[in-house]
Order: structure tokens, then C-alpha cells, then sequence
């Protein structure tokens, strides 16, 4: 138990005497036939669930509902399966044993709205089991780690029992009830469950780089059950200003604020506070946020609107899937049609940051299942399946091998992206049967093997002499729509100097060239710039390999009006440095005598030898990375 100074009555129990009796007979109002709500997650009453059980032999036809619950169910096993209907909005490990042997039931539903299946009378509760501190000198006692859907099944249930333990934190925000709410008080003082942190594995530590790529300084966080949202902080220490609102939080928060990443100045609601509806962590934890200000639990109905998280400016939701289909479909709570886990919060932190101002939506899960054996990313969900996150609200879905985008992208497109961060052991498959179900050209059967996602090392930025901020990155197998477009802004000049032909369009092999490349023998960068459909290409560097000589020949283009920005030099320097940490010898160019601006990009670059010679108006130039 925490040193704190306590912030209840110490006299509660005399003052409240009438309403005290212990956990048998509180259970004793119970009659058979009921719906009994139990408290969510750490906050689970323990002493009020076994005495509960205790009762099986007198509580037939007794319907048990829940969120997630931790530490032992004993209400959900075989033998009391026809005495205690499980019914839960979302799995744990502790029933899904039971869910999935057809003798519990699970409600798939979305967490924003469960509240109002129990105000709104269609799922009334009769007796409701929570936990809460002690009633403070106002009577008021705080639910805690748990508030989430706890509040409203208690303000709507015939009956409310209450396990009163001092070792539960007070907490700040809408997290109270009085104690005349509560018609039972179970006085324990017993510790309450604790949930270790997970050490993250390789796998979810490169998910977590890459999602913390995507967030930006002064955006707030919603951070979702599971190992990869938490393995998202490690990766946030060089980030500033970032604020928390989300559905829960874990040990790793504490870290985050301590080192000054997690200030929540820049919120747009509730600036200054970590907003959440529960917790799942250790003492350590439960010290830190009791009696602390700056968390402030509020119930589901408000944590998880969509319009109330839409409200965030630059809010970023990180939640994860178990399965994602080529056209964008997200499985989050089944495997085929056996149920795993539950829709939770994930639909509504998913659209209530698309909506926000700079939001960003991310579902995240590792590329392969049962150590490698299947790919999570399918061309069909499996049989069975539900979709969670639909086609049509899917934003960012991000495995071990990057990034992909797939909001109001085609199929193709979103097949093409979803292939390339697969796990390379599944991509030739994933797109021979892509092919196959017509979601993309066959054209695309000649590229097999050469779709993926460029490393992130690869990617860096420039900053020009007035200001605007050029990112590089590998090319992308979704830029095909992007190359034509840069194609089609250059002069007829600059197409000329670049293929030292004239020009109309790019054929689609040339393309496909272009864009599916291995990244070390053959390496394209793009320099872009963000606009309001994604991003802009304004400059394409690229080298093939000639293994025989171990030299590459390069060559680079830049639209007409970003030309004499150093852009060029630039990208033969990033390119540069990627060859030689490839251990290639030097470079090859060939350069019309007429382009005198890209004699001038390779005469004066620095750190290398170059050499040059000219050949019927057209010179050689020789880049020697060892001299």
C-alpha cells in the first residue's frame, strides 16, 4: 500500500455501519435467473466473484457480463457452464476457453456505445460487482483503475455491491460515485491484481520504430491493448509535447511523463491531463496516478466518442489486428470463427482520429502468426473472420516491414502496399493470388519477388535555404501513380536530358522498373513533399548494379521548378552513402554535353574521386567511392 497520506474517512466504516456486511452476505441478494455485472480489468472484485461462485449450486440460469476481466474466473468452467451464462464484450484469457468451447457468449459491440445498452434498459443489469476506495469526508468514493464501462452499469443496476478496498487509487476526473449509490460495502483490504510489464520482442520493437515515424511533436496518443502500443514509447524519447487520451494506459506511461515526452500542453481538451477510462499495471503504477491530478479517469461514453476524440488536434490511435485482408479489411477479434479478443475500442479511436485535425488512424500487427507459419496478411480473411475495421475506414496498417497507407487508395494499390510489408517468405504468393482474384493487372506477375518496402535507414530529410522540408525515401510499389505524375510535370528539356530521348509518356515496364526494386542491386530514392492527398514526388535518384565491375550506374531527375535548389547534389550524396554501406566501389554516369547542371552535380562532389570523358556529345563520368 502506498506512504501517501490517505484521502478517505478513517472513520468510514462506523459512519456507514448500516450498510456493511461481508462478501457472503452481500452475494446472499443474488436470485437465480439474474444478470450480474462484474468490475472490469485490475480492478476486478475478487472477494465478491468467489463468494459469488460459492453460491453456483443456488443461482441457476444466473447470466455473468463483463468487459475485460484479469486474475482468476471460477465462474467459467464446464461443470458451472449451465449454471453461469458467461456473456462478454471482450475476451480475456481467463474465459476464452470457455467462449470458444461454445459455452460462453461474447457481444461484440463497440465500447462508445455499451454504456447505453444499459441506460437505454435493452441490456438491464439486476446486481452489479465493483471495487472503489473508501468514501472520502463527502462520502464519495472513486472506482479508481476502472472506471470505463464500471460507472454506467452501476448508475444503471438494481442493486450495487461494492468491495471497499483502501489499496485502490483515488482518482481525479468523473470517476466517483456517492456511497448511498452502493446498497452493499464489503470492507477488504487485500492487494489488487497486477499486470507485469511485457518485455516487447524484435518483431513488435521494429512495429514500434516504424508507427513512431508516423507521430509527430505535439500529437496525442491513444494507445491500445497489447505488446506493439506500448513498445510505440520506446521509440518517443527524442518527441515533444506529446498528450495522452486513451481508453487505457500501462506501467510505461510513468517513464514518458517523467522524462518530459508526455506534457499534454498541447491537447486541445483537457490540456495539461492524461484522460483515460482505466489502467492495467502494477503498484508502482497505482501509486503513481492516486491522488495525482494529472490523470483523470472518465467513463467509456466519453473517452471513447468518436466526436469527443475527433476533437483532439493530431490525434494518433495505435491498435492492432490479428488479420488484414489485401483490400484493406481488418480482423481484430477472431481467428476465423473462433472469437479471441473483441472489438474494444478500436472503431471508435479509429474514426475519431481520421476525423481529427492532423489525425492519424494506425492498426498494427506482426506479418506472420504461429512462428512464421502463415502470413497475418491474407489475400481472404479466413473463413469465419469478422471485420472490425472495414475497407472503407482503414488508414495506416503497419507490420515489421513498414508503412502502408491504404485510405482512398484503389485495390490494386492497397494490395500492392499490403504485399510489400507482408513477410518476404508470403509476398510472391500473396501476389499470384491477388492476380487471381482481379485486384491486381497481371502485368504485375513479372515483378514477383520484387515488391517491398525499402529499409528505414534509407530514409533522411533536407531543409532548403527557405525553409521547406524535403523528405527521401525508398520508392514505394504504390508510387506508380506518383511516377507518371512527376513524368508528366517535366519539360520536355528535362526529359530529354534524363533519357536522352524525346518522350511522351513512361511505358509501364519502364515503370515497374523503376518502382520494384531490392533496394541494394537496384536502389530508387524519392524526394518528396506533403500535400493534402499524401505526398508530391519532386525528384527520383537511382542506381543499377553491375555486379561483374561492382560499380552502379546512377542517374536522377528534379521537376523543372525545384531544379538549382541543391536537390541533386543531395540525392547523389544519400545515394552515395547507401552504395558504399553496400560495399559498391563507385558509380557510373552517363550526362548529355548540353546538361551542363548535372556536370556541375558530379564535378563538384565532395568525398569522392571523379573523373570524366567525353564521347560524340556525351560525357562519361566515373565516381570512385575507394579512392
Amino acid at each position: 500500500m502506498s506512504d501517501k497520506k490517505v484521502s478517505y474517512d478513517p472513520n468510514w466504516q462506523t459512519t456507514y455501519a448500516n450498510m456493511i456486511v461481508t462478501a457472503e452476505q452481500a452475494v446472499s441478494n443474488v436470485r437465480a435467473g439474474q444478470r450480474v455485472f462484474i468490475g472490469t480489468g485490475c480492478a476486478q472484485p475478487q472477494e465478491l466473484v468467489h463468494a459469488l461462485t460459492a453460491r453456483a449450486g443456488d443461482l441457476p440460469d444466473t447470466e455473468i457480463v463483463h468487459l475485460l476481466t484479469l486474475g482468476s474466473a471460477p465462474y467459467a468452467t464446464r461443470e458451472l457452464s449451465e449454471t453461469f451464462r458467461v456473456n462478454s464484450f471482450f475476451i480475456a484469457d481467463n474465459v476464452r476457453d470457455l467462449i470458444q468451447e461454445g459455452l460462453g457468449d461474447y457481444t461484440p459491440i463497440f465500447l462508445s456505445d455499451l454504456p447505453r445498452l444499459f441506460s437505454s434498459g435493452q441490456l438491464p443489469i439486476d446486481v452489479a460487482l465493483v471495487q472503489c476506495t473508501p468514501p472520502d469526508a463527502r462520502g464519495m468514493c472513486s472506482l479508481g483503475i476502472s472506471v470505463d464501462i464500471v460507472k454506467s452499469a452501476a448508475e444503471n443496476s438494481a442493486m450495487v455491491i461494492a468491495q471497499v478496498n483502501p489499496r485502490m487509487p483515488r482518482t481525479h476526473g468523473d470517476s466517483s460515485l456517492h456511497v448511498t449509490d452502493f446498497d452493499c460495502l464489503v470492507p477488504v483490504d487485500t492487494p489488487l491484481l497486477e499486470i507485469l510489464p511485457t518485455k516487447p520482442t524484435e518483431v513488435t520493437r521494429r512495429i514500434g520504430e516504424h508507427i513512431a515515424s508516423l507521430i509527430e511533436d505535439g500529437s496525442t496518443l491513444e494507445l491500445g491493448i497489447g505488446q506493439i502500443p506500448q513498445a510505440v514509447l520506446e521509440f518517443l524519447k527524442t518527441k515533444k509535447d506529446l498528450g495522452i487520451h486513451t481508453e487505457m494506459f500501462t506501467d510505461a506511461i510513468m517513464d514518458m511523463i517523467d522524462s518530459g515526452v508526455i506534457t499534454n500542453q498541447r491537447k486541445s481538451l483537457e490540456r495539461g491531463k492524461v484522460s483515460a477510462s482505466f489502467c492495467l499495471g502494477t503498484q508502482e503504477l497505482y501509486d503513481y496516478i492516486d491522488d495525482n491530478p494529472l490523470f483523470v479517469m472518465h467513463p467509456t461514453e466519453y473517452i471513447n466518442d468518436p466526436f469527443v476524440i475527433s476533437q483532439q488536434s493530431k490525434m494518433v490511435a495505435i491498435n492492432v489486428a490479428l488479420e488484414v485482408d489485401l483490400t484493406g479489411q481488418i480482423c481484430a477479434d477472431s481467428l476465423g470463427s473462433k472469437f479471441f479478443s473483441g472489438i474494444g475500442g478500436q472503431v471508435d479511436f479509429n474514426r475519431g482520429a481520421a476525423r481529427s485535425n492532423g489525425g492519424r488512424a494506425i492498426i498494427a500487427l506482426p506479418s506472420t502468426a504461429v512462428d512464421g507459419a502463415i502470413s497475418r496478411i491474407v489475400c481472404r480473411l479466413t473463413p469465419g473472420a469478422g471485420v472490425v475495421t472495414t475497407r472503407g475506414d482503414v488508414h495506416y496498417v503497419v507490420t515489421e516491414y513498414g508503412v502502408a497507407y491504404l485510405h482512398g487508395k484503389s485495390v490494386q494499390e492497397r494490395a500492392l502496399a499490403l504485399i510489400s510489408i507482408a513477410h518476404p517468405n508470403f509476398r510472391a504468393q500473396l501476389l499470384k493470388d491477388a492476380i487471381t482474384a482481379k485486384y491486381v493487372r497481371s502485368e504485375h506477375a513479372e515483378v514477383a519477388g520484387k515488391i517491398s518496402v525499402g529499409p528505414v535507414e534509407m530514409r533522411t530529410t533536407m531543409l532548403l535555404d527557405d525553409g521547406t522540408q524535403v523528405t527521401f525515401r525508398p520508392i514505394h510499389p504504390t508510387d506508380e501513380s506518383r511516377m507518371r505524375e512527376l513524368f508528366h510535370a517535366l519539360s520536355r528539356q528535362t526529359v530529354y536530358y534524363r533519357f536522352m530521348k524525346e518522350m511522351k509518356a513512361l511505358p509501364q515496364k519502364q515503370i515497374q522498373d523503376f518502382i520494384y526494386v531490392d533496394h541494394r542491386n537496384d536502389v530508387a530514392i524519392v524526394a518528396t513533399l506533403p500535400e493534402a492527398h499524401g505526398e508530391d514526388i519532386i525528384a527520383v535518384g537511382r542506381y543499377y548494379l553491375d555486379p561483374k565491375i561492382n560499380r552502379a550506374e546512377v542517374a536522377f531527375v528534379v521537376r523543372d521548378e525545384w531544379q538549382n535548389r541543391g536537390i541533386g547534389a543531395f540525392l547523389l550524396r544519400h545515394l552515395v552513402a547507401i552504395a558504399r554501406r553496400h560495399g559498391i566501389a563507385g558509380f557510373t554516369a552517363e550526362v548529355l554535353t548540353d546538361n551542363k547542371p548535372m556536370q556541375a552535380v558530379f564535378n563538384h562532389h565532395a568525398g569522392v574521386k571523379v573523373s570524366s570523358s567525353l564521347h560524340e556529345g556525351v560525357y562519361h563520368f566515373e565516381l570512385d567511392f575507394d579512392a
